[in-house]
């Protein structure tokens, strides 16, 4: 399947987090250098990528989405990701059991 979206995802000064989606890579040329291309990704669609100086990535996201992180960013969605969330509990309803008579 062809990538038709190359996304850039850093931090703000404020924390938030700031997404700026291309058509394609040249628009993350603007702003950071490309140090190589990505020979070995499992996804066949983003062998031949860029790699950029200064991003984690080239990583799939979707079907059609080729996406880029900042170090920071990388570090504390991995971070999040990894938590284990404890399974919300049901409360049972008690059931009446027969009394033997």
């Amino acid at each position: 399947m062809i990538k038709d979206t190359w996304r850039l995802v850093t931090r703000g000064t404020n924390g938030e987090l700031i997404i700026h989606d291309f058509d394609s890579a040249a628009g993350i040329l603007h702003t950071h250098l490309q140090v190589g291309t990505d020979d070995c990704s499992t996804d066949l669609g983003l062998r031949g990528a860029p790699v950029f100086r200064a991003l984690v990535g080239p990583m799939p996201e979707g079907k059609n989405v080729v996406r880029y992180e900042s170090p920071e960013v990388f570090e504390t969605l991995t971070k999040e990701w990894s938590i284990p969330r404890t399974p919300r509990r049901r409360a049972r309803k008690s059931q009446a059991t027969p009394q033997a008579e």
